[in-house]
């Protein structure tokens, strides 16, 4: 491009050869000029509209501040209710965890007022001197998410302390601890005596229980009835099988309640005090045999059912 120039100051005219180069620059000089004028005309439209308070800038600066609160209003409301859904998840656990603690005190033979589960524990102290900090949405969170997996591995391991305890219970509840009747007393103890019918030194096998007639006889534990019938030697008497070939013996007993086959807990009245067979009197013979043989019944009463 020739770009010819006159003036009545020049002796001659000029002319200026312009190529594709120097097109180019001027274009982009021209660009940025523009570009930087949009750029101060903006600024300074924004600044007037600050300064004078414009209706239209409040307008688009109060539509970004309610979009900016309604997502933050958003991810409150579900933060808020992903914690509801875990404190609900932690209240069922502990309701579950409470009636377990509950049901493992009374399987351990514990008194119910040590182990209060229907109360928070009393908690308290000196106001602390270091600074108290907030705790964040985050941080809660996260407690949450630690107490929830810390209460599933506690009722996992409660679990298997209450199907211990629970088998420990009933295999107690097969052992004859229990005194055969609530009251009376011991007038013949297990070992040599004078035979009260013979006057000869001879072996008692059992125990015997002084008790007015009528007196309810008790299963000493659990277990199923053998014999129900009446015994030359023994009167009326009743034989459980407790399992792992121990068995208890009462005899003498006035009337006879239990049946052959029935399945009795511990407790439970299978017969009543009298003085039927070998008797001087009213009372209870009380005998625990294993594998045929007698042993001592106050070995077992002494132990802890």
């Amino acid at each position: 491009m020739n770009i010819i120039l006159v003036s009545s100051g020049l002796s001659r005219a000029r002319s200026l050869n312009v190529g594709a180069p120097q097109l180019a620059a001027m274009g982009l000089t021209l660009l940025v000029l523009m570009l930087s004028l949009v750029v101060l005309l903006h600024y300074f439209s924004l600044r007037h509209a600050v300064t004078n308070g414009s209706p239209y800038l409040r307008t688009i600066l109060s539509g970004i501040q309610a979009e900016e609160n309604a997502r933050m209003q958003a991810y409150l409301r579900e933060s808020l209710n992903t914690m509801a859904s875990k404190l609900g998840e932690l209240q069922a656990r502990l309701v579950r965890l409470d009636a377990m603690g509950d049901r493992l005190t009374k399987v351990a033979g514990l008194k119910p007022q040590e182990f209060m589960f229907d109360r928070l524990p009393a908690r308290g102290g000196a106001e602390s001197l270091v600074p108290a900090r907030e705790v964040s949405l985050g941080q809660l969170g996260a407690e949450l998410d630690r107490l929830s997996k810390e209460l599933e591995d506690r009722t996992d391991m409660l679990r298997v302390l209450e199907s211990t305890l629970t088998e420990d219970y009933a295999k107690r509840q097969l052992v004859p601890t229990q005194k055969p009747v609530q009251a009376g007393y011991y007038s013949s103890n297990f070992g040599w005596r004078i035979d009260p019918f013979t006057g000869l030194n001879a072996f008692h096998e059992g125990l015997d229980f002084m008790a007015e007639e009528g007196t309810p006889i008790l299963a000493a534990a659990g277990g199923v009835v053998v014999f129900a019938a009446r015994h030359p030697q023994y009167g009326n008497m009743v034989e459980i099988d407790h399992g792992n070939d121990l068995v208890t013996r009462y005899a003498h007993a006035s009337k006879i309640l239990a049946k052959v086959g029935d399945v009795v807990l511990r407790g439970s009245k299978i017969a009543e005090v009298g003085s039927t067979g070998r008797s001087t009197g009213t009372h209870l013979h009380f005998e625990v045999r294993h594998r045929g043989a007698a042993q001592n019944p106050v070995r077992f009463l002494r132990m802890p059912g």
